[in-house]
């Protein structure tokens, strides 16, 4: 990756592209991601209290900006974004709503940035914090089959085990576009998922009908997921 370009793909599934984003701190960097934003979006950016939370925005949102006008044929000024309800992000181009899907997640110094042709997909990634209270959040998040493994799991093994499964929860979540309106204690992963299987089909709950193809994409340097909903009969 060059100085004056800071993202690059990372995964390709039959479901979506997914970019990595390196979020390390530069100031040239964060300069041009910044003259690439609208007016809507620089201020949205100065509202971050924290310089970290600005350099984020600032690198995902120029790097998803550039990815996506290229994908659609269209000039970047052409293109603004807009959200639903609740909080899931869609763009527009001249006004218009695109068909287009994409998702957003960014932990620590790496961003992820998934763009499929339609649909609905999620995507997360989280840097591995072992000293977070892991069974505490745990309780709150995960469901009993989900507890009891976490449960066997220690010192490293646990920690990895803890963020695997909370990145394919919320790549869920996020696929759904409900935010936290479903608590994801409320559905457990996959069973061939839990005993290491990369990819498996989801339904939820309270959506027997439909449903997700689950990607574990988690490498050394952090725990990654990819969910996008499938066709009818697929």
């Amino acid at each position: 990756m060059t100085n004056d370009r800071w993202w690059a793909p990372w995964s390709e599934t039959e479901g979506a592209s997914v970019l990595h984003v390196d979020l390390t701190p530069d100031p040239d960097r964060e300069a041009r991601a910044v003259s690439l934003l609208d007016d809507a979006e620089k201020s949205r950016r100065n509202r971050f209290l924290s310089a970290r939370a600005r350099r984020e925005f600032a690198l995902c949102r120029a790097a998803l900006r550039i990815s996506l006008s290229q994908r659609l044929g269209c000039a970047g000024r052409a293109l603004s974004f807009d959200c639903l309800e609740h909080g899931k992000p869609f763009a527009r181009v001249d006004g218009r709503r695109v068909e287009a899907a994409f998702n957003v997640s960014h932990s620590g110094r790496h961003g992820l940035i998934a763009i499929a042709e339609h649909g609905c997909l999620g995507v997360d990634v989280e840097e591995r914090v072992a000293q977070r209270d892991l069974e505490g959040i745990g309780s709150m998040v995960y469901g009993p089959l989900e507890r009891r493994l976490l449960g066997t799991a220690a010192g490293g093994d646990r920690v990895r085990l803890f963020y695997r499964l909370w990145s394919m929860k919320e790549a869920l979540i996020k696929a759904l576009g409900t935010g936290f309106s479903l608590s994801p204690s409320r559905f457990e992963i996959p069973g061939p998922m839990l005993r290491g299987a990369r990819s498996g089909v989801f339904r939820f709950p309270h959506l027997p009908s439909q449903e997700w193809r689950l990607l574990d994409l988690g490498e050394r340097r952090f725990a990654a997921a990819l969910a996008y909903k499938l066709p009818c009969g697929g």
